[in-house]
């Protein structure tokens, strides 16, 4: 799988992450380090929608900025995890194609533990027609 992966701060965690990756087999194709967290997010989306990556892998020191401006792309779905179970959920249910998590607070084995649900757990099919709102904007209050 190819996957993009930015961090506004380069950490021990972020050398994990990649490597953690490449040990995987991934192809770590868009590497991107020290820029502001709006710009790592915006970059890190814009790869997985156009096609460069699958997936993507974006970090900061809490992990909400970059999930934020991720969001801001069309067609991004990026889910702040803590934990595999959280990552798993955000594929299942949400087709999630960003994963944003914390330079702050996650350990290197939940990082692991969290890349790998993220890039095995395939979509519920089930889930499309919602997953499918969140993509096209179309969720409006009644």
């Amino acid at each position: 799988m190819r996957v993009a992966f930015g961090t506004d701060e380069h950490t021990a965690l972020a050398d994990v992450i990649v490597a953690a990756l490449v040990e995987a087999g991934h192809e770590v194709v868009v590497r991107i380090e020290d820029e502001p967290w709006p710009d790592v997010g915006r970059r890190v989306a814009e790869a997985v929608t156009g096609g460069e990556a699958d997936r993507g892998v974006v970090c900061c020191w809490t992990g909400t900025g970059v999930s934020m401006a991720a969001n801001k792309v069309a067609g991004a779905r990026a889910a702040l995890c803590t934990d595999a179970e959280t990552a798993r959920g955000a594929r299942r249910w949400n087709d999630a194609n960003v994963l944003a998590l914390g330079l702050r607070l996650t350990s290197e084995a939940t990082a692991r533990e969290m890349l790998d649900a993220f890039l095995t757990t395939p979509a519920d099919p089930g889930e499309a027609e919602d997953v499918a709102k969140l993509s096209a904007g179309t969720l409006h209050p009644r």
